[in-house]
């Protein structure tokens, strides 16, 4: 599991109008690095990215070795990302369809309304823990055994179910804030509370566990991927990850990144 890189919106929150933006060519060069820092190109058997322009770049580009070799890609539209800000919504289908005809990608899962975010599509903390279910379902009913997945920090909190971290933000020269940084609450330290656990280029990985008194389908990420972020191996307990995902949840729909959820 894998964060998307930089793209253009990420450079300053004037340009979350952009729709559907590309990667930068800094976000480009992130991507050579994530695919030579990656250590399982070999073993991958299945490449699953969200549909937005930039999750489907920093697939080609950092994950090149794998199509290279025939591994398959596949679109999911559940894995878009959370907010209904342009920036955050996708393309029409034939139209992005159209811009990478010239890689391998499988579009059959993502249907003509996907980016219209109203239903199951909408951005409210509802429909996006429904899109996120779906999706470990999905994943977990495959046959592959190693499978990539590349998404949004945000989204992926959701899709993991994994909310440590969820109001660190890596740095304040990620953005230019400015006057808008009057505008976002800030964590602690003085450093904008935005975003998301996860870092440009950081991937991790996780396996699904069994769970009889829980029908969350719930992952758990491994031993080696936790010290290799520095953290203690001592996994949250259920209670502790309901706390952080309220907490975070509340901080992003007071930002406006996400709506209320429905009752």
């Amino acid at each position: 599991v894998t964060d998307l890189l930089k793209a253009v919106h990420n450079l300053t929150e004037a340009n979350h109008i952009m729709h559907d933006p590309a990667l930068t060519p800094l976000g480009e060069n992130q991507c050579l690095t994530l695919r030579s820092n990656f250590p399982d190109h070999s073993s991958v058997k299945l490449l699953v990215c969200s549909p937005l322009r930039r999750t489907i770049q920093t697939t080609m580009m950092a994950f090149e070795p794998e199509t290279s070799r025939g591994v398959p890609c596949i679109a999911l539209a559940e894995l878009q990302e959370t907010s209904d800000l342009p920036c955050d919504t996708g393309s029409k289908v034939a139209e992005i369809s159209n811009d990478f005809k010239d890689q391998v990608i499988d579009f059959s899962l993502v249907p003509e309304d996907w980016n219209s975010k109203l239903g199951k599509w909408e951005a409210s903390h509802y429909a996006i823990d429904a899109r996120c279910h779906a999706a470990r379902k999905w994943l977990k009913n495959r046959d592959e055994d190693v499978v990539v997945v590349v998404a949004h920090g945000g989204l992926l909190h959701y899709l993991t179910q994994d909310w440590m971290d969820s109001d660190k933000f890596p740095g304040k020269d990620d953005l230019q804030l400015d006057r808008a940084l009057s505008k976002i609450p800030l964590n602690i330290d003085g450093s904008p509370a935005v975003g998301t656990g996860w870092e440009n280029t950081e991937f991790r990985t996780y396996r699904f566990v069994d769970a009889d008194d829980d029908d969350s389908i719930p992952m758990q990420e491994t031993t080696e991927s936790y010290q290799r972020r520095k953290h203690t191996v001592i996994p949250l307990t259920k209670e502790e990850k309901t706390q952080l995902r309220e907490t975070a949840t509340k901080m992003w729909q007071e930002q406006g990144y996400e709506k209320a959820s429905k009752a």
